[in-house]
């Protein structure tokens, strides 16, 4: 638990840090490569650099992604390799969901 707080308050505040697709998006592409840099995910992601920073400024403040300056170019990574294997899980959790949804529509 952090700060004393209960550990559903605090996965609930990393969810929170999730529910944007602009971020899950940020995290796929980093969960595609070891690493990209700022100008990279810009082109990736087809958005301004203002909005692609303030998405990873969240990303940061939830330790989700790491980032290493070199030179004139910031480079990001996903901080933990666990948060590749969340992304799995959704996809495979809304594989099932749209799968069983479909079962009922056909029923």
């Amino acid at each position: 638990m952090e700060s004393g707080r209960p550990l559903n308050v605090v996965k609930a505040e990393l969810f929170k840090g999730l529910a944007h697709p602009v971020r899950i998006r940020i995290l796929e592409l980093l969960s595609e490569a070891p690493e990209l840099s700022v100008g990279e995910l810009i082109d990736a992601l087809g958005l301004e650099a203002s909005h692609v920073s303030q998405h990873l400024r969240v990303l940061r403040g939830y330790d989700l992604v790491t980032s290493e300056r070199r030179a004139s170019q910031v480079y990001y990574r996903l901080a933990h390799a666990s948060v590749a294997d969340m992304l799995a899980a959704a996809r495979t959790l809304l594989r099932e969901v749209l799968e069983s949804r479909r079962a009922v529509l056909t029923d």
